[in-house]
């Protein structure tokens, strides 16, 4: 067997800390969040990071720990932890291990169409969590009680049974047991943002908010309960009157390093499978998050882009999140940006940064309704990273926002090329091709920048991105064939036309880009002496292409200047 053989596998797609553990893949050590949930005693903590950040690999490592499996005729779960960081904590915390009844629940794919499915799919995750500790029904004294449990269990609870069954199966296992019990929900929010989107929230909402409140408010039978999400959504609209609530959300240095892979960490990683030398290339493709003052990679796309590399050495980074990910937050922004908020749009995508005051208690239904919210939405749902941090004169927090990586510069660029394209087979250029043809310069221009002022830019690609643009607007001229770069002539112009016949005309565009609006006429002169220095029109009569039209176009941040040779 070689030492490569020997190595072991990241755990690509496991989300369960013991399949990490029994199947020997590589664990990336976290376990010293258990050792700061028991040194910093609280409740109920709510921790909200984006999603595919780790967060229900540390809820089912939780689980393990704590969790009295001998009543369920369990594995002894104190072996999962040998040699991991809690146990060389000490026995102050070891002490702790396997000794609470556990609740947990994860609500993950709970991604229905209607309000009636997902309950179902929600009910259904509560009664297997009460089969799963059936083990108490022997020793319920009180019939009715003992009843109401089976029912649940069997899927037969009413939606009001169901709303407070929480509460109820805490209690059973508290009294089971002798000792308080452990709540872990995992991605709590998933049904709320499912809802959302699909039109029933309120419904989903007046499900959630009792059974969430009545099982961590006031509950006697109640050691602690973690709570993972990606978005907090307000107390008022679901955590009503849960005044023992600590929120620990990405601006929150506590807890900071718990979820998403650090530098240290990576370097580890990077130096066991001798990938050192991609350590660049990763840093500008996956890190660039910021969870309170720690600076964190991605680690789904992480272990993808490792694994990978493992197969084949030389294989390309590409964007992983964008395939687990809804990115329709993305492409609702894109839709709906105006004025102010389009520019801001534009800032980022050319890597510059946006000022925000952040409110980390919006609601999903909320997120639409000013530009606002949604770069707040983008911020705590990972599309955006703090690159700075402030206070303005209200006490209000004002965060420098900045895209994080190339990953999700990908993302915005595909979903705006989305975008872009849809516009175009929208918009009516009849006027605009019928210039071209026509050989009127001014019109041209004219409709070239209109279009031009109505468009989302991202100037990083420079003259690439106008050569996309100019190529999305040509499209749809009626039997005339697109050539792009094409070699002609001395040199190779940008976009060539020729009717698909061969008897019609054809036209040659040069493009020229500036970032200075002094030098805009300047560039589309030079765009057409290239046209005739480069001799692009002869191969075209060579072709007996007799009428070729020769444009020269310039471009500057939204404006054109467009030229026509005689």
């Amino acid at each position: 067997m070689s030492a490569e053989e020997d190595l072991a596998s990241l755990p690509r797609g496991m989300s369960f800390f013991d399949q990490v553990i029994e199947e020997g893949a590589y664990y990336i050590d976290k376990t010293l969040l258990v050792k700061e949930l028991l040194d910093r005693p609280s409740a109920v903590t709510l921790c909200t990071r984006p999603r595919r950040f780790g967060k229900t690999l540390n809820q089912t490592m939780l689980k393990c720990f704590f969790e009295d499996t001998a009543p369920i005729g369990g594995k002894d779960t104190r072996t999962l932890f040998k040699g991991l960081k809690i146990e060389s904590a000490g026995n102050k915390y070891m002490e702790h291990q396997g000794k609470y009844p556990v609740i947990f629940l994860s609500f993950k794919e709970v991604k229905r169409e209607t309000f009636e499915r997902s309950y179902t799919q929600l009910k259904n995750f509560i009664a297997d969590e009460f089969k799963r500790h059936s083990y108490v029904v022997g020793k319920i004294p009180d019939d009715n009680t003992k009843k109401l449990f089976e029912k649940l269990a069997s899927r037969e609870g009413s939606i009001d049974d169901y709303s407070t069954s929480l509460l109820f199966l805490c209690k059973c296992l508290a009294e089971y047991h002798g000792k308080k019990t452990i709540i872990l929900i995992d991605e709590y929010d998933v049904p709320l943002e499912n809802a959302w989107v699909c039109g029933f929230y309120n419904e989903m909402i007046n499900f959630i908010r009792p059974f969430l409140s009545s099982g961590l408010k006031d509950n006697a039978s109640l050691q602690f309960a973690v709570i993972t999400g990606c978005l907090r959504v307000s107390k008022e609209s679901i955590f009503t009157g849960l005044n023992n609530l600590t929120i620990i959300s990405i601006l929150s240095n506590e807890y900071s390093e718990y979820f998403g892979f650090t530098q240290h960490e990576v370097d580890a990683i990077l130096k066991y499978y001798g990938l050192e030398g991609k350590r660049q290339l990763l840093k500008n493709w996956y890190d660039g998050y910021m969870f309170g003052n720690t600076e964190v990679y991605n680690p789904w796309s992480f272990v993808h882009a490792v694994t990978n590399w493992r197969i084949a050495i030389d294989a390309l980074p590409s964007p992983h999140w964008v395939n687990t990910s809804s990115n329709s937050i993305v492409r609702k922004m894109i839709d709906t940006v105006k004025g102010e908020a389009k520019t801001e749009l534009e800032t980022l995508m050319i890597g510059g940064t946006i000022s925000k005051v952040i409110h980390e208690d919006i609601t999903y239904d909320e997120v639409y309704k000013n530009a606002d919210n949604i770069w707040n939405f983008m911020f705590f749902t990972g599309y955006l990273k703090k690159v700075g941090q402030t206070v303005n004169h209200k006490e209000e927090i004002v965060v420098e926002l900045k895209i994080p990586n190339k990953e999700l510069d990908i993302i915005f660029v595909r979903k705006i090329q989305e975008w872009f394209n849809e516009r175009v087979n929208q918009k009516d250029f009849s006027k605009f091709h019928d210039a071209i043809l026509s050989g009127n310069a001014a019109v041209v221009q004219e409709e070239l920048g209109d279009f031009l002022l109505d468009t989302i830019s991202y100037m990083d690609g420079k003259e690439d991105f106008y050569h996309g643009i100019m190529l999305g607007v040509l499209s749809g001229i009626h039997n005339y064939n697109l050539k792009s770069n094409r070699e002609t002539g001395l040199g190779r112009c940008d976009i060539v036309m020729k009717h698909s016949s061969g008897r019609g005309k054809a036209v040659i565009f040069e493009l020229k880009w500036t970032s200075d609006m002094k030098e805009i006429e300047k560039k589309r002169d030079e765009a057409l002496k290239q046209i005739i220095d480069g001799k692009y029109a002869d191969e075209l009569r060579n072709e007996c292409y007799n009428d070729v039209i020769k444009y020269g176009v310039a471009f500057c941040q939204k404006s054109c200047e467009v030229g026509k040779l005689d």
